[in-house]
């Protein structure tokens, strides 16, 4: 007797390559409200119906795409379309990709920063359809951080050289 625990025909669906974040956490402010928040719904009276529209438009909040970033490292050397294919299906949407791999030679950027402090490799298509970095040289070594009190990361892995304030040493001593 074959036994199935899963209760399916033993194909999983695979994990999406995004995840949702805590965004309701403290101090976690997505630039809402400012000084004329409250009166929008003031002033919708005057107005009419097109002033009681959300002003938020089509902005997502708390998505992170690391596992997706993860993702795409992972399948450098193999055929985009094949890669692209699995991407999209297990994405909301097809946007992210394109924030680090460049179709057009003039979109390739050695390196991406995402957020404050994340940096990820950039990527491109080759003239033979495959998934390669635009400088496979970048390390965690390459860079440095622009600020002392964040975690800097390339890839995932911390940054190895140190930040250099500009400021303080570039002032003579005895100052």
């Amino acid at each position: 007797m074959n036994h199935n625990p899963r209760g399916d025909s033993g194909t999983r669906k695979k994990a999406p390559l995004y995840r949702k974040v805590n965004t309701t956490a403290h101090r976690v402010h997505h630039g809402r409200g400012g000084d004329f928040s409250d009166d929008r719904n003031a002033r919708a009276t005057q107005l009419g119906d097109s002033a009681r529209s959300p002003m938020h438009g089509r902005r997502q909040l708390g998505l992170d795409y690391t596992p997706l970033f993860r993702f795409l490292l992972s399948k450098v050397g193999t055929q985009w379309d094949a890669v692209y294919s699995e991407a999209r299906s297990r994405l909301d949407r097809p946007d992210p990709i394109f924030w680090l791999v460049a179709l057009q030679p003039s979109q390739r950027h050695r390196y991406v920063r995402i957020g404050e402090s994340s940096y990820y490799s950039g990527m491109c298509v080759d003239d033979n359809g495959t998934l390669q970095l635009v400088d496979p040289g970048m390390g965690p070594s390459s860079l440095v951080p622009q600020c002392q009190c964040c975690t800097h990361t390339f890839n995932g892995a911390p940054f190895t050289r140190r930040f250099v304030d500009l400021y303080t040493s570039l002032e003579p001593d005895g100052v």
